[in-house]
């Protein structure tokens, strides 16, 4: 799934108010925490994790790992902070086209 910027700003703004519901510990992205990750956006389709990382490279990869194992759209990364979408059957989220 593909989302225009005026998407992701829509988006932007729907999670500004969000607190991260999953955060990455010492042990880095395991199997337990790409399930709550997919749990979470099942459940509420906008999310927030927070991703601890040493340094940018090691982020830029945790980052794109979670958006692809989880099929989410990454909506926006602010320090350590990952925005994500994705849909769920029941749409909660209506996106402007």
């Amino acid at each position: 799934m593909n989302l225009t910027t005026k998407q992701k700003q829509y988006l932007k703004g729907l999670a500004h108010d969000l607190k991260p519901v999953v955060m990455l510990g010492q042990h880095g992205l395991t199997e337990g925490v790409l399930a709550e990750i997919d749990a979470a956006l099942n459940h509420h389709e906008l999310i927030k994790v927070k991703v601890s990382a040493a340094d940018r490279e090691t982020k830029k990869l945790i980052v794109d790992a979670i958006v692809r194992e989880t099929n989410a759209v990454q909506v926006q990364v602010m320090g350590n902070v990952l925005t994500l979408f994705r849909p769920s059957e029941e749409k909660k989220i209506h996106i402007p086209k």
